[in-house]
């Protein structure tokens, strides 16, 4: 008996250890979203020259996504240097209030790549309940790192996860 129940014991063992390395991989989904300027954009094609991405869902109407975004603005230049990272903020400003996007993005003098998802496709299909909620996606469009909220220094965690990334993607 003592034999029967090791022998299925490491048989669960070995299951369980099997299903963690065949974990699906999260990647980015065959979505669109569109510019400000209008044109129709696949959310793989985020993701370019195998450089680490970060996506940042927001509205203009999210205070704490505002000030994430002020924030992360201060130090993208140096982000940008150090990494190559490219940040997109995908604005979740449905139809009604997404044509305020594009002055209020150009008022704050922010340096990112910016996307509409009028229709919430791409924050279905990467399941975002609220923003801000923010991705760290590596040079080969697999989701790395996700964070939902924002508290004053969470862009702090947000570099040192880009840090790691990017140094794991050296060696």
């Amino acid at each position: 008996m003592k034999k029967l129940t090791l022998i299925a014991f490491l048989i669960l063992i070995s299951l369980n250890l099997n299903n963690a390395y065949t974990q699906d991989v999260k990647t980015l989904p065959k979505v669109t979203v569109k510019d400000l300027q209008g044109n129709t954009i696949d959310a793989t094609s985020f993701v370019k020259n195998g450089k680490p991405v970060i996506i940042d869902f927001w509205a203009t109407w999210c205070v704490p996504c505002v000030r994430e975004l002020n924030n992360i603005s201060k130090v993208y230049g140096k982000w940008q240097a150090e990494t190559g990272v490219t940040f997109i903020a995908v604005s979740i400003d449905d139809s009604r209030t997404s044509n305020k996007v594009a002055p209020y993005v150009r008022g704050r003098n922010w340096k990112f790549d910016f996307y509409l998802d009028e229709n919430s496709d791409l924050k279905r299909a990467m399941n975002v309940s609220n923003p801000p909620h923010t991705f760290l996606v590596n040079g080969k469009g697999e989701i790395v790192w996700e964070h939902n909220g924002y508290a004053e220094g969470s862009e702090n965690e947000l570099y040192q996860k880009l840090k790691e990334l990017v140094s794991q993607e050296k060696k």
